[in-house]
């Protein structure tokens, strides 16, 4: 016959060892298989799983954290860059793409200017609009979770600046369009890939009338 099961005490935590096969506490109680015995003492697997971050939010946080730093990066070497040449325009591929300092107290391409507490305010309900949002993205959309991701780098980056600087830098200067940084840039571009998606992705199939979603 099996010896009786080992048991340490350890003050609260007590260790015990049990029959592989099963466990029965009394004589006509319910039996727990190891399986059912171990998650009942840890996390469940689906509740191990559910505590890990998802691909889709690892996507967003690293896509908003690169978009912000080299919003910021940029913006402080060519600010320094300007400063240091005394002159408030660099040509960088002749009339085509200049460096020109501008302080834009506006929207993003510098649109609706002297609004920088209504836009510290927008910037501020963006964040949490777009932070809200992405819980509601499928996980294998990946693609929606980098767009996000690019809109929320971006527009934090340029939160940053008009709360420290009460404008926002811009430096990139084409022809016949306004002078915008790359956290201007990864917001339209965001924006402008999620658009596409929406428009041109099918709606998830419904089931039949009658049969439960599941």
């Amino acid at each position: 016959m099996p010896g009786p099961p080992c048991h340490w005490g350890t003050g609260a935590l007590e260790s015990r060892c049990y029959p592989l096969h099963s466990i029965q506490d009394e004589p006509g109680g319910a039996t727990l298989t190891g399986q059912e015995n171990t998650t009942i003492a840890g996390l469940s697997p689906d509740a191990a799983r559910s505590k890990a971050p998802s691909l889709r939010t690892v996507l967003l946080s690293l896509t908003a954290l690169v978009v912000f730093v080299l919003d910021q990066v940029t913006k402080v070497a060519v600010r320094q860059l300007l400063l240091d040449s005394g002159t408030n325009s660099i040509p960088i591929l002749g009339q085509w793409v200049q460096f020109t300092y501008v302080e834009n107290r506006g929207a993003a391409f510098g649109m609706f200017q002297n609004q920088s507490i209504f836009f510290i305010v927008v910037g501020v309900l963006v964040v949490g609009g777009i932070l809200i949002g992405q819980r509601f993205i499928p996980a294998h959309k990946t693609a929606l979770a980098i767009c996000l991701g690019m809109q929320l780098g971006g527009a934090v980056g340029n939160l940053v600046d008009r709360v420290r600087f009460g404008h926002v830098f811009d430096f990139v200067e084409l022809p016949h369009w306004p002078v915008f940084n790359v956290a201007d840039s990864a917001i339209v571009v965001g924006v402008a890939i999620l658009a596409y998606h929406l428009l041109t992705s099918p709606s998830d199939p419904q089931p039949p009338s009658g049969e439960p979603k599941p």
